[in-house]
């Protein structure tokens, strides 16, 4: 089955080069907390500054009311003014990095929160440009290509420079002044983006295979997000050296490149379900993996497998939605979908989960992962089932 989602022409005058460059940049500076959350926060947990338990709220706190902003400012902001609106969220971005020093407890939960809202302006940005693309999918790939690499590359200077070094502190003040910098690139970005004429399309109820769709959606998320924020934690329980779980971040990353790399290269070769059914499989034997503790070379090995299927099976994710609804209302939805399901994820797993013991967490991820499976073994069968008759 072949789905025609690509447009003919931009919605809109093309943006230039420097434009795109710039949105590009502002829009993976918004992104860049996502992948460092389990050096940064795990650190932070090393300076007794946040508790297990605590480490989940920060991480849940900060990508909530990102998935907020941009759902909000995707409802209530017209794509005008994006010049200032870049400006401001890059120095605000930064001042809630510096504000995250020398603070402890629930107060960085607080901190991270306020961080949240800049960071979900900056993602609305870049998704709206790539909304109005004549080939979405492709700028999609460009934009989490570009993301992973980053949050590799800083995630790899951090621990080899700063973190070890400065401590989490030092991590945030890198993080505030790649905000400046994205302050500066939003200068650079296209002052405004023509209006969607198809935006009535998103109105209306979903049908309840769209719903069905989405949750499976969420609770994958729930599950890699939720399981790979305590990281640092497993690490440690597994009586790792301190730079186990940074090196451990860096792998993964680099990883998740090489498995949307890949998963780019399989589009429209392989079908979603088998996709998603086989590494979700695969899924099921890390977690047996990292709950047996293993030594620091097993332990970086299940990290980099981790990373290579968590963006291997993302991008089934689309062709699923639209499968369950082919009026694509709920591929719209796969975003805010991915980011509650990103930022919930944390929060669930921080109550199985003590100072002694982080194992909890693997055991929510098998449960959600378990139902995820099975809502999508449901869809198969009913797009089967349609198809025959």
């Amino acid at each position: 089955m072949k789905d025609n989602v690509a447009a003919p022409a931009w919605v809109g005058a093309p943006p230039s080069l420097v434009q795109s460059v710039a949105v590009m940049a502002v829009g993976v500076v918004g992104i860049l907390i996502a992948g460092l959350q389990p050096l940064l926060l795990g650190a932070l947990g090393e300076e007794s500054r946040l508790s297990a338990a605590q480490i989940g709220h920060a991480a849940t706190a900060e990508l909530l009311v990102m998935g907020l902003a941009a759902a909000l400012a995707g409802a209530c902001l017209k794509p005008a003014r994006l010049k200032l609106i870049g400006l401001v969220c890059g120095l605000a971005l930064a001042a809630a990095n510096l504000a995250t020093l020398d603070v402890r407890g629930e107060g960085v939960t607080l901190v991270r929160a306020a961080a949240g809202a800049p960071e979900g302006l900056m993602l609305w940005m870049i998704i709206s440009l790539i909304s109005r693309a004549p080939r979405p999918e492709r700028w999609s790939g460009v934009y989490l290509t570009v993301q992973t690499l980053a949050q590799l590359l800083l995630a790899s200077a951090l621990t080899a420079w700063v973190v070890g070094r400065y401590g989490a502190d030092g991590g945030f003040v890198a993080l505030a002044g790649f905000g400046v910098l994205a302050a500066l690139a939003s200068l650079g970005v296209p002052d405004r983006y023509a209006a969607l004429a198809h935006s009535a399309e998103t109105k209306g109820l979903l049908p309840p295979a769209g719903w069905a769709a989405l949750a499976a959606c969420f609770l994958f998320l729930a599950f890699i997000v939720g399981v790979w924020v305590y990281a640092e934690p497993l690490s440690h329980q597994s009586g790792h050296g301190p730079q186990v779980a940074g090196t451990a971040v860096s792998v993964s990353l680099g990883f998740q490149v090489l498995g949307g790399g890949a998963a780019t290269v399989l589009a429209g070769r392989i079908r979603w379900f088998w996709a998603i059914v086989i590494c979700g499989a695969l899924d099921f034997g890390l977690l047996a993996l990292f709950w047996s503790l293993p030594g620091a070379p097993v332990f970086l090995a299940a990290s980099a497998a981790f990373g290579f299927l968590w963006l291997f099976v993302m991008p089934f994710l689309a062709p699923m939605a639209i499968e369950a609804d082919p009026s694509r209302r709920a591929a719209v939805l796969l975003g805010g979908a991915n980011l509650l399901g990103s930022s919930l994820g944390p929060l669930m797993a921080s109550a199985l989960v003590t100072d002694a013991d982080a194992r909890g967490a693997l055991g929510f991820g098998a449960g959600c992962l378990a139902v995820a499976l099975t809502i999508v073994t449901g869809l198969h069968i009913r797009s089967h089932r349609r198809l025959i008759h």
